[in-house]
């Protein structure tokens, strides 16, 4: 049959999208040059793949049934390539990766450096964004798989827990309080108390496990991001709470991370992806090394395989 893997790619990438723009944005194609390969794919099968208006592009009966297989081939291919050392190292292609701001710095350095050393061909897209955007990028099929602290509940996500980290009082290392072994909620209204604004995730989760409390602490400042709070602990405006990794390391000497209690607040990060379909193998192996890297949480641990 005349036709290559580069059609296949172009065929699930529309697939995936469902939307011929969208394809050529993500494979840096022109939309003639994608609906050429397209094109060369259907008249090798001698098959419609799929049914063009000029509002949407919808897969035909045969090409839902193909879509399986075509990503098979490719999945099971890219795979027995990258056993291979020397084929890994000349491979190409790109892994889209979603991620949390605050845990960017705890998780991503080493594992990047690592995966471009084995595969200094593949690019690499990160996705730093809140965590709704990270699960709705996964959802979407905008990235191949995230890192977030939401998506538990999702009927169609996959959820692997790598660890759970405790939210703590970030203050300058001169702050009165940065002598203090621990700190309860009550104590931080003495403070200029920085705060993450409503709608972001983490304040969620604050919010939540201060819904008990008669009293909150009074903030002077609102952000949206978690490295913005802490930009401007850093600078000595006040004092905030964040996830422990979103600070520097513990030697840096700049801050003072202060364990925090009643109540204790905490999140479980893990690897969320697309339940039921399997990863391509390039984002596999960057999904198994932030596995190994941190290990797994026994509660919620799961298995992901390359179709």
């Amino acid at each position: 049959m005349n036709f290559d893997l580069a059609d296949l790619r172009a065929f699930l990438s529309v697939a995936d999208l469902g939307s011929f723009r969208a394809a050529s944005e993500v494979l840096f194609l022109s939309q003639s040059a994608l609906s050429r390969r397209v094109d060369k794919l259907e008249e090798a099968l001698g098959v419609e793949l799929f049914t063009r208006t000029t509002r949407k592009v919808e897969l035909t009966t045969v090409g839902r049934a193909f879509v399986h297989k075509a990503r098979n081939v490719l999945n099971e291919l890219e795979g027995a390539m990258l056993g291979i050392r020397d084929v890994a190292e000349r491979l190409s292609g790109e892994v889209t990766f979603a991620c949390v701001p605050s845990a960017v710095g705890y998780f991503l350095p080493s594992v990047v450096e690592e995966y471009h050393r084995r595969y200094p061909r593949i690019r690499l897209r990160v996705m730093d964004v809140a965590s709704a955007d990270v699960l709705l990028a996964v959802t979407r099929g905008d990235a191949d798989f995230g890192l977030t602290y939401i998506g538990t509940q999702e009927a169609d996500i996959e959820f692997l827990a790598l660890m759970e980290e405790t939210f703590v009082v970030a203050c300058k290392s001169d702050h009165p309080l940065a002598s203090r072994k621990k700190l309860n909620w009550s104590e931080l209204g003495e403070h200029d108390y920085i705060t993450l604004a409503q709608g972001s995730g983490n304040r969620f989760l604050i919010d939540q496990a201060l819904a008990r409390l008669p009293e909150r602490p009074r903030w002077f400042c609102e952000v949206q991001h978690v490295p913005a709070l802490v930009s401007l602990v850093q600078a000595g405006i006040g004092i905030g709470v964040v996830p422990r990794m979103a600070l520097p390391p513990d030697g840096h000497k700049a801050l003072a991370a202060i364990p925090l209690s009643d109540p204790r607040v905490t999140r479980t990060l893990g690897l969320i992806s697309r339940r039921g379909r399997a990863l391509p193998a390039a984002a596999k192996l960057l999904y198994d090394l932030l596995v190994a890297s941190k290990g797994g949480l026994k509660k919620g641990k799961a298995r992901r395989d390359v179709a």
